[in-house]
């Protein structure tokens, strides 16, 4: 498993209630901040091509901007239809006020 970190942004571009996208060896990524914890998926939604960063964050359930299927970002699962497929998680922290996200999947 590769245990390469990437700094991908400030905390201080990922609002409470938004996600903030970021590029990652050519890969799309959406960051989270919630509770004073970070997270990070795919940043397309497993329905259609809608981009998750576009989409509504409430509490740890961020919901596609398209047709309202929503996703746990703690673990990439599904919540509702008309999602049928989860989304990919990576593992991110913090170290100081920097993100950092491991793009090896941890689902």
């Amino acid at each position: 498993m590769n245990e390469q970190w990437a700094d991908v942004c400030n905390i201080d571009l990922i609002p409470e209630d938004a996600p903030h996208a970021v590029a990652i060896d050519g890969r799309e990524i959406a960051v989270y901040r919630v509770d004073g914890e970070v997270y990070a998926t795919d940043n397309v939604c497993t329905h259609g091509e809608a981009r998750l960063c576009d989409g509504y964050l409430e509490g740890h359930e961020i919901e596609c901007p398209l047709h309202q299927g929503r996703f746990d970002v703690r673990t990439g699962r599904a919540t509702c239809a008309p999602l049928t497929a989860d989304i990919r998680i990576y593992p991110a922290r913090l170290e100081g006020d920097r993100v950092l996200v491991r793009l090896a999947a941890a689902s």
